[in-house]
């Protein structure tokens, strides 16, 4: 593979761009800052496919990175190829209001071929490669310039190993029949909606101990305030307010400005200064929270009595006995919001009551909550048995 020096001119990034558009996938990875700042500081870029790799420096004065942003947003061609890539998407969305298409991440893919759930990159290539990475410059300032060779060639490694690794997946998941498996949480990985950050929709990130609608959109308007503030001033929403002071405030609001320098988390300044101002004016502003706004009032467990929540616990142990028998992550078959829905007698728009999952989990999971499906233990071992199949030396668990 050819390993070009580092891109810092438009024109040499565009050539690239022209060559890799001819691919039929390109590996990225980025590296990024965001310790300081509300949006990340996207310090280097690593692209490469299967003949070239290169490291691009978005930092280069009167570099463009329009052509490898048009590669990955604009042309279906090329699949895109990232390894948890969740945050290097969310870079591309934040630059373009595009998520990268189609796109394959390694780590979902790890979990359809049981390897775990979030398995990390390092573990990744030692499985698929047998090389042991050097984690030295994991903790590099990517920001400060220059970069030296050490930490240019560990960043391309990144792209290099994982542009040899994802043909091997494909095989497998060729073999094995479970390249279909995957497609559903590629969709929900390359949905914009994740990456949008709309501030009305910040107060839900923050945990507050009530259900009041006054308190609640007291809070939705603080968190939409705290969001435009830290874009604004490009700092992590936590400089700004804290999530636990943003909580205090809506519990127990304050009657005036001058009553913030008694505001545990806050400075004693907001009492008179311009942000304080701007944080009572959202206050003020604030209503009663919409009632179609309203949180369930048990997000994990909906309509759960005590025997419902024993009927859940038993999909759970159900989930990991066939996961074991199918070697796939757990997580990848069904999730804990569909187990709890199901044990609550939801039966419409779960994910595990269609497609491969119906077939590989969640038709012996409504068999067992519809009494068709028990635990027995038959000659000592645990056993999934049919109830019809039950003889009388069994110790069968009633889930009816």
């Amino acid at each position: 593979m050819q390993i070009h020096p580092m891109i810092e001119d438009t024109a040499t990034l565009a050539a690239m761009c022209e060559r890799l558009s001819k691919s039929n996938f390109i590996a990225v990875d980025t590296e990024f800052m965001r310790e300081n700042t509300f949006w990340p500081d996207l310090c280097l870029i690593q692209i490469a496919d299967e003949h070239e790799a290169a490291a691009v420096d978005p930092k280069a004065p009167g570099l463009d990175l329009k052509p490898l942003l048009d590669l990955m947003t604009e042309n279906d061609d090329v699949l895109k190829v990232f390894h948890a890539g969740g945050q290097d998407i969310e870079i591309v969305y934040n630059l373009t209001g595009k998520t990268p298409f189609p796109l394959f991440d390694t780590q979902v893919a790890a979990m359809a071929l049981g390897q775990g759930e979030q398995v990390g990159y390092s573990n990744l290539v030692d499985q698929w490669l047998g090389i042991t990475l050097d984690k030295g410059a994991r903790f590099t300032d990517w920001g400060r310039r220059p970069l030296d060779k050490r930490q240019i060639d560990y960043a391309i490694g990144d792209v290099t190993h994982l542009s040899k690794i994802f043909p091997m997946m494909l095989e497998k998941l060729h073999k094995t029949g479970r390249g279909a498996w995957l497609d559903q949480e590629m969709d929900r990985l390359g949905n914009p909606a994740n990456y949008a950050q709309e501030p009305g929709e910040a107060w839900k990130r923050v945990k507050i101990a009530s259900r009041k609608p006054e308190v609640l959109g007291r809070l939705r308007a603080l968190a939409a305030w705290r969001e435009h503030e830290a874009r604004t001033k490009n700092l992590p929403r936590g400089r700004i307010v804290k999530d636990e002071t943003l909580g205090d405030l809506a519990l127990h609001p304050p009657r005036t400005q001058g009553e913030l320098s008694k505001v545990r988390g806050l400075s004693t300044s907001w009492a008179g200064n311009d942000i304080g101002g701007r944080m009572m004016a959202a206050l003020g502003n604030a209503g009663p929270l919409a009632a179609e706004l309203m949180p369930p009032r048990d997000d994990r467990k909906p309509g759960l009595g005590k025997d419902g929540a024993l009927v859940a616990d038993l999909l759970k142990l159900l989930l990991k006995i066939r996961a074991k028998e199918s070697n796939v992550a757990p997580r990848l078959l069904a999730r804990t919001d569909d187990l709890d829905a199901l044990a609550a007698g939801v039966r419409e728009g779960l994910s595990i009551l269609t497609g491969w999952r119906f077939d590989q989990f969640g038709r012996d999971a409504l068999d067992l909550v519809e009494g068709r499906l028990a635990f027995a233990v038959v000659n000592g071992k645990l056993k999934m048995t049919r109830t019809e199949d039950v003889g009388p030396e069994a110790v069968v668990a009633d889930v009816a």
